[in-house]
């Protein structure tokens, strides 16, 4: 018996920037592990087996409720220059919303008040 493959090697490969990218588009705009899954037309379990991955290599956070904000430090760079002595402190802030913030002590409060509209919002 005799077996004739036609048609394109479906293996594929992915860098770790793509694999991070389609992980982390699971929950945008509601986006299921499906919906991601279909659009890129990979399998839902090769997500789950990337985002296990990307964690285990330290490019992915642990938590699943982690949400990065980009923050403007001009504030907190300005309070440096005017001589405000720099602390080595860690603050851990509980939210109302149950998430839990970690920052240095040296953060500007504006820049601090942000943070907390912008995760209270989320």
């Amino acid at each position: 018996m005799r077996v004739e493959i036609l048609g394109q090697e479906r293996r594929r490969r992915w860098s770790n920037e793509d694999k991070f990218a389609i992980v982390t588009a699971v929950g945008e705009a509601g986006a299921t592990i499906t919906e991601v899954a279909r659009r890129h037309d990979v399998t839902r379990q090769q997500i789950y087996t990337w985002r296990s991955e990307l964690k285990k290599k330290g490019l992915l956070s642990t938590s699943g409720n982690a949400v990065f904000i980009p923050v403007g430090l001009s504030a907190a760079q300005a309070d440096v220059s005017e001589g405000r002595e720099i602390c080595c402190g860690i603050i851990v802030l509980r939210l109302s919303c149950g998430r839990t913030l970690r920052f240095e002590s040296s953060l500007a409060p504006s820049v601090l008040t942000q943070v907390i509209r912008a995760v209270e919002a989320a």
